[in-house]
């Protein structure tokens, strides 16, 4: 499933996978992959600064996740380039949602958020 948002010339695709090789639905682990896809399609280049996610489950657990770039990296952007990125998260139930947003700064020192609706996390249903 893929969702698409795009603020201030940053766009900011999103691509789920549920893991089943690492997750235990016995034990209440599901794994999920996300791969985002950052492009700058704006005309002025920005440096992504921090992230920011909000991630529930089906029981209402929030956690929040804040540090400094994506994957130990602060990509800069120019107008038509593009950073994509793995990572994973783990949840307690076999649905949640994941959103949030990035910190960018433009090289004219002007710092924006560009914002990640909500995207949906879930393992596909398993006939017993």
């Amino acid at each position: 499933m893929m969702e698409v948002e795009v603020t201030d010339g940053i766009q900011v695709d999103v691509d789920t996978l549920y893991v089943e090789s690492e997750s235990d639905p016995e034990n209440n682990r599901f794994v999920f992959a996300y791969t985002i896809t950052i492009r700058n399609v704006g005309e002025i280049p920005a440096k992504l600064l921090t992230r920011h996610w909000i991630i529930r489950d089906a029981n209402g657990k929030v956690q929040e996740v804040q540090g400094d770039g994506v994957v130990g990296e602060q990509p800069h952007l120019k107008p038509g380039e593009g950073f994509q990125y793995t990572s994973g998260t783990m949840l307690e139930t076999s649905m949640g949602t994941m959103g949030g947003s990035y910190l960018l700064v433009t090289d004219k020192g002007e710092e924006f958020k560009a914002p990640i609706a909500d995207f949906l996390l879930s393992a596909p249903r398993t006939l017993h």
